[in-house]
């Protein structure tokens, strides 16, 4: 049976940064499409249905009942990561940071905690264990989501929307299960009960009746999913198929790339891929601290809800599959099979002026200019420099410079040779010309 896992990668790349933090190695073990042993002990079996209620309700702690410890974190991180220079979501916060959206992240939990996490996560509980994250791989894709800006205290990493409301909705207490969860789908059920409008799925699962039915339901309710495509290993390439809810209709699935722009090795390219987006040497948020170089495509997935809530902010009249369209119109191009339409671009995505779209769709921000008066509003938009091509359009340059110096070259002096009957000219003494 194919099995429910969590999309990210395991990445051992802490010990560079240890010798400028200073702090002991963690290696934060994500979950691999076929993992070899479990991080964690099987979660108890739930002991009764979850309510849906109309506002999220901290879930209170029982007794724990599994073991809770995931890999350790690092104190802080030191740089600014090169998935955030990428995306520069930074530009788009006098327009947006998110206000007023509801993020759900149906996941392991979130360290509520967490500095950059802590008052701004709501917790509901699916598996009736405990809200604590006890693998660590919710608090990272929530961190990428909205980590709040402490950049004033020295630390770089922001969330790409850190004025949204984060919904923890926990599912699990492992990293991979054989065969399909229930859980994942009573967790997207819940996730849109409670009035989430952007739903990450960092996860891949069979496609069963259950879970379609929950995503067409949270569909139903004008909520945007969010889903990984998935991971493959070396072993697993050619074999392995589309991954779910990332391939049901009108879901954005999320495909992986590098700091090179090419689509991630890790990537699975047999699921049909809306958008790409940062998914190699990832730095986020962790339980504890933080994990400085992850890999997955649920990372990926992360961005890019962070990016829809930016749009649903800003944009509150569309629809979720107008904000779809808006995310996929607005990337940067393709790359190739695996990175459907390029990589996301938070600050087009906002920001530019579609056809067909209702002029009178956008929020207007204080200050701003009002959608619709004929005054557009945009920031203007910065294209990533591509150091391959910049290298390749110098070589030319180089080579037309010479060429055209040959030529006039050739033009002076072939002629006076020609006159001269190609002998070398004289100089008379106390003359300043050349004979000829």
């Amino acid at each position: 049976m194919r099995s429910v896992k969590l999309g990210g990668l395991a990445v051992a790349g802490v010990l560079g940064l240890v010798a400028f933090t200073g702090v002991p190695p963690a290696v934060a073990a994500k979950p691999t499409p076929k993992t070899t042993h479990k991080t964690t002990t099987p979660r108890s079996t739930p002991s009764s249905k979850p309510s849906a209620t109309s506002t999220p309700t901290p879930t209170v702690d029982p007794s724990p009942t599994i073991e809770c410890n995931p890999p350790q974190a690092v104190a802080a991180l030191t740089t600014e990561p090169w998935a955030q220079q990428r995306l520069d979501f930074a530009r788009v916060w006098d327009l947006t940071k998110g206000k007023g959206v509801t993020v759900a992240v149906v996941d392991s939990g979130v360290d509520v905690t967490q500095p950059q996490l802590a008052g701004h996560v709501t917790s509901v509980d699916i598996t009736h264990t405990r809200t604590t994250d006890c693998i660590g791989h919710g608090t990272a894709v929530a961190g990428i989501i909205a980590a709040q800006d402490r950049r004033s205290q020295n630390m770089p990493f922001v969330g790409v929307a850190p004025g949204v409301r984060l919904l923890s909705v926990k599912f699990t207490n492992e990293d991979h299960t054989e065969g399909a969860d229930p859980n994942l789908a009573k967790a997207i059920h819940e996730a849109a009960a409670l009035h989430a409008k952007v739903i990450n799925v960092s996860v891949t699962a069979p496609d069963t009746p259950q879970l379609k039915s929950a995503v067409q339901y949270a569909q139903s309710r004008d909520a945007v999913v969010v889903a990984a495509a998935g991971n493959v290993t070396d072993q697993d390439r050619g074999t392995v198929g589309p991954a779910y809810p990332a391939a049901y209709p009108d879901v954005i699935s999320v495909g992986s790339l590098g700091s090179d722009g090419a689509v991630a090795d890790s990537s699975n390219t047999a699921t049909k891929v809306s958008v790409s987006a940062p998914g190699k040497e990832v730095a986020t948020t962790w339980p504890g601290g933080y994990a400085p170089n992850e890999e997955g495509t649920s990372f990926a997935a992360a961005f890019v809800s962070g990016t829809a809530a930016l749009v649903r902010a800003y944009h509150p009249k569309l629809n979720y599959k107008q904000v779809k369209a808006r995310i996929e119109a607005t990337a940067d191009g393709s790359v190739g099979t695996g990175s459907g339409a390029g990589m996301v671009n938070p600050t087009q995505a906002v920001t530019a002026l579609l056809p067909g779209e209702d002029s009178g769709s956008a929020a207007t921000p204080p200050g701003a200019t009002e959608p619709g008066s004929g005054q557009a509003i945009r920031v203007a938009y910065r294209k990533p420099t591509d150091r391959q091509t910049q290298s390749v359009a110098l070589v030319v340059a180089g080579v037309a410079l010479g060429a055209a110096a040959v030529a006039v070259t050739a033009g002076v002096f072939v002629p006076m040779g020609r006159r001269r009957g190609w002998q070398p000219g004289r100089r008379s003494a106390g003359s300043d010309h050349t004979d000829t």
